[in-house]
């Protein structure tokens, strides 16, 4: 039989080590780790520094761009190592994630343990995760010419197809768990899709605080500036306007706090909607725990805004945005055709 258990098992398995990865990537860019490892290479790259001498290579070679030149110049050695296992393990859970994929793959497809359909889907998620190991590459590219920073752009890119290569592998396992799917309104799966739309432009507009340390700004809530409306000189950073909402830390900040609302208003929307309806015992969880998780990612934003950005606070932030979107990306597949 194909399709069998053993592909669910190996997709679920690697949708828990992109989760690990997200939070790894996540410690890496708040401990300011992710451009320690200036050069990229696939397989070398994979052993750290064994001796001193290799330490001190590394570190040497480390120096030679702006994040040493202009923020860690201070550094020694010691420092070095520490933000450099960060970089490291991140980039082996990468290639790690990688084999994970590939190889079991390979082995279902000479053992014709997929159908054709799931073949198709697998080969687009192969060329989605290596889509993602390049946007890390391009993502630190940025950070290595003139800033001490990667492009927020380019962070929220990889961070992204991450996101959503996860939500594509949890969609093709689901797609196995549950053949058959009910039919339901089609209106209140729009409604769904949008929801998760809306919570996908969320997610960028996160990794846009990350990118920009927005977070370290404007630390009160619900107003921006200890009760009061935020200056407007203060506000308005770039020319033309729009370009605040998208550069500059003040803008993307509001544009991520009110977004915030809206994630909420539709969900709980869908919450109402969903009360008079006919719904399976998986559709009823999926929406129960959209409300749930919605209300704890809230929470833990605004504990994450008040307090400044704690590693910790960062890290639970970011890992309740990924289980939003498992709990979204199930509840959508339960209402899809």
């Amino acid at each position: 039989m194909k399709d069998n258990k053993k592909v669910v098992y190996w997709l679920f398995t690697g949708c828990f080590l992109i989760f690990i990865m997200v939070i790894v990537g996540g410690i890496t860019r708040l401990t300011n780790s992710g451009l320690s490892i200036s050069d990229y290479r696939l397989i070398t790259g994979t052993i750290p520094p064994l001796n001193q001498q290799e330490w001190e290579e590394a570190f040497e070679l480390y120096k030679q761009y702006p994040e040493y030149q202009k923020l860690h110049y201070h550094f020694t050695l010691e420092d070095f190592k520490g933000i450099y296992f960060w970089e490291w393990i991140h980039r082996v859970i990468g290639r790690f994630i990688g084999l994970v994929f590939i190889i079991p793959f390979l082995y279902f497809l000479f053992t014709k343990q997929l159908s054709r359909s799931t073949l198709k889907k697998c080969i687009v998620l192969l060329a989605m995760g290596a889509f993602q190991g390049f946007m890390g590459w391009y993502m630190v590219k940025s950070g290595l010419v003139d800033m001490p920073s990667v492009s927020h752009y380019r962070l929220a890119a990889h961070l992204m197809t991450a996101f959503i290569t996860f939500a594509y592998a949890f969609w093709v396992a689901m797609d196995l768990l549950y053949p058959k799917k009910k039919a339901i309104h089609k209106g209140f799966r729009n409604l769904v899709g949008w929801g998760m739309v809306l919570l996908l432009i969320q997610i960028v507009w996160g990794a846009f605080v990350a990118g920009l340390d927005a977070g370290w700004i404007h630390n009160f809530w619900p107003a921006m500036a200890g009760g009061e409306w935020i200056h407007e000189t203060v506000f308005i950073e770039k020319d033309p306007v729009w370009r605040n909402f998208i550069e500059g830390k003040s803008g993307v900040q509001f544009v991520h706090r009110y977004l915030a609302y809206a994630v909420v208003a539709i969900i709980l929307y869908i919450w109402y909607r969903s009360r008079k309806m006919a719904l399976t015992s998986p559709q009823k969880s999926g929406i129960n725990w959209l409300v749930g998780l919605v209300f704890v990612q809230f929470i833990l934003g605004v504990l994450t805004l008040i307090y400044a950005v704690p590693l910790w606070l960062g890290v639970a932030h970011q890992v309740g945005a990924f289980f939003l979107l498992t709990a979204m990306t199930f509840t959508l597949h339960r209402f899809s055709r």
